[in-house]
């Protein structure tokens, strides 16, 4: 268990608390490409980390994050004129631009406002993979952005959606740390899915390694075969999860405020999307505000009849079991009261690591993977994969000739 100093720690993420200001080092999503995909079009209101913003496109395609109330007096500039490279308060027409410059007073009599250099809020953005990342933190220490191999993904072989989550994003970020409850809280009773290895051994045994992003999670079940399933998943700092869905999945859950969270599910693949693939972006799970459909309000359409008979919650779609379990736990769980077992060895080291991370800033260290250098701004070494060996066989070994023959193939 954790005390409630150091739940408070981890759970707490508005400005000026620890886990805010370590968050607010690296590079987050802030909303879907998709939201602001016109160049001039409406704003978009995006609350993160306890912040007011709006989020615009500008004339030019690039893309603002402000704060949502004027410098001048406080108007929300969410009801602003997004027009000629810029947000244009609708109550005396000042305008910002995306790096939160006043480049235009017209009520006033001189431009001596401009000429000053006033700055409002305004936060740097980039877009990867259909997503709208953005840094929160001190300018002079902003880090470059990891060249994720699903960073560099085209178009075409990626997927991404976002659905609301009512609770703490730590509760979501845990759940992807912790792979035995895949075995009950996804387990279909009957059908072909149901002897899939992930449900056919319910008790794996667990290895985790720190890396230099995070924490590696190694999960083995023995099967009733007599071979080894093995899965491995990836915790990066700060709040992703890299997991083996039916694609590759980067999972991250990012606070609102500290009770609720946003879920982004981003799917990458080594080919280009068919529609399967597309329909396991979990779109059609969500109403047009990236709300679920089932959710806390509605008992998440728990289906008891499915449940006895069908599926081991009576619930549709891994996401909506994922919210259940999540969002029942309270809008912020105090870990102080848990139980821990061995199959929560990923959850803790995940942890160990956030607060080591916290501890190590308060010390006046760097926390571990804020990119620096240009030329090692590769991590092959984030992956994700399950794979079926034989009793015995080393996995690290089988695996590694696998991609050594693939990329034979691929060469030939």
């Amino acid at each position: 268990m954790l005390s409630q100093k150091d739940n408070d720690l981890l759970t707490l993420t508005g400005a000026g608390t620890p886990m805010g200001d370590l968050i607010r080092r690296y590079w987050i999503p802030a909303l879907l490409s998709e939201e602001v995909a016109e160049s001039d079009g409406p704003p978009v209101r995006v609350r993160l980390m306890g912040e007011a913003l709006v989020a615009f496109r500008n004339s030019k395609g690039r893309i603002g994050l402000i704060g949502e109330h004027c410098r001048h007096r406080g108007a929300s500039l969410f009801y602003g004129r997004n027009e000629e490279c810029g947000l244009r308060c609708i109550y005396h027409g000042w305008k910002f631009d995306t790096d939160g410059l006043v480049v235009e007073t017209p009520a006033e009599p001189t431009d001596a406002i401009v000429r000053e250099g006033i700055r409002h809020t305004a936060y740097p953005t980039i877009e990867k993979a259909g997503m709208v990342f953005a840094y929160l933190g001190p300018r002079e220490q902003m880090p470059l952005f990891p060249n994720y191999a699903w960073a560099e993904a085209p178009a075409t072989h990626t997927y991404v959606t976002k659905s609301l989550q009512e609770c703490n994003y730590l509760q979501g970020l845990e759940g992807e740390c912790d792979s035995s409850h895949l075995s009950f809280l996804h387990r279909p009773l009957h059908g072909p899915l149901s002897n899939r290895p992930i449900f056919t051994s319910v008790n794996p045994v667990y290895e985790v390694e720190p890396t230099d992003c995070g924490v590696r999670m190694i999960a083995t079940r023995t099967l009733p075969d007599g071979q080894d399933y093995v899965r491995v998943s990836n915790f990066v700092m700060p709040v992703c999860s890299i997991v083996p869905a039916r694609n590759k999945e980067a999972h991250f859950y990012v606070p609102i405020d500290d009770t609720h969270s946003w879920r982004y599910d981003l799917g990458f693949l080594d080919r280009p999307l068919n529609d399967a693939d597309r329909a396991n972006s979990r779109t059609s799970l969500l109403d047009a505000d990236y709300r679920k459909l089932a959710n806390r309000a509605n008992d998440y359409l728990q289906d008891r009849i499915k449940q006895k008979n069908d599926n081991f919650t009576g619930m549709d779609a891994f996401l909506t079991h994922d919210s259940c379990a999540t969002e029942s736990m309270g809008p912020r769980y105090d870990r102080s009261k848990e139980y821990l077992g061995f199959g929560d060895l990923g959850v803790v080291a995940v942890r160990k690591v956030l607060l080591k991370a916290l501890a190590d800033v308060k010390k006046g260290n760097e926390p571990i993977h804020l990119v620096r250098d240009a030329a090692n701004n590769r991590f092959p070494h984030i992956d994700t994969f399950d794979v079926t060996v034989p009793k015995g066989t080393d996995w690290r070994a089988h695996e590694k000739a696998k991609w050594s023959n693939e990329r034979s193939a691929s060469r030939a």
